[in-house]
């Protein structure tokens, strides 16, 4: 019995190689009966978004700046937001009332509120963030890991996936991998380490996630 293909939604920031992670193991065993419906970016910049177009997925822009110099707050921005992508997601799948079965933030650089999330089901965002629980929650957390690392506190820091709640980078975790911090790393080297992991685990991730 062929099985219902999950439908998902990836909100990016930037370069996009968690997104390409996605587009390349969609439909296969890595992420089996799982289409990629659309790419958001809150930066027209973003090369994610080229990587998008060429993968023949839509895209939508919406720049929190650009709210902000109509007047708007940046919670009107979010509720703008949640609500352009949920207008566009139902015209892609032909489905009023529609909701994806996921949305994911890979690198999406934007604290989403409450007043996003609400728009959602509950439980319906993950987020990668590249440290573990508890450790460097927020912005900058290679920058900080690697700092912290200099000063002797730590030998390790790691990556995870979890779901998305009101509390930054507190929702419950579905993955995590430690990484180690070698005595030869600068700050290049040991994003590069990071980023390679997070390729994999976002891609396990979402596959636990939609249970596929």
């Amino acid at each position: 019995m062929t099985q219902p293909v999950k439908h998902v939604v990836v909100l990016i920031s930037g370069n996009g190689s968690n997104l390409q992670a996605l587009i390349d193991a969609q439909y296969t065993p890595a992420l089996p009966n799982t289409k990629i419906v659309l790419v958001v970016s809150n930066r027209a910049s973003a090369f994610g978004l080229t990587r998008a177009s060429q993968a023949d997925i839509p895209t939508l822009c919406m720049s929190l700046k650009a709210h902000k110099d109509a007047g708007k707050t940046r919670s009107e921005y979010d509720v703008d937001l949640a609500t352009a992508i949920l207008t566009k997601f139902q015209q892609i799948v032909g489905v009023p009332d529609a909701v994806p079965d996921l949305v994911v933030l890979a690198g999406f650089m934007h604290i989403v509120s409450p007043d996003f999330l609400m728009r959602f089901p509950p439980g319906g965002l993950v987020n990668l963030h590249p440290a573990l629980p508890g450790e460097f929650d927020g912005a900058h957390a290679i920058d900080r890991a690697f700092a912290a690392f200099g000063e002797g506190k730590i030998t390790r820091t790691g990556v995870m996936v979890h779901r998305v709640i009101a509390e930054v980078d507190r929702g419950e975790v579905l993955l995590t991998e430690e990484i180690p911090i070698l005595a030869g790393d600068t700050l290049s080297t040991l994003e590069d380490r990071i980023h390679a992991i997070e390729h994999g685990i976002i891609v396990r991730g979402v596959k636990l996630a939609l249970g596929v």
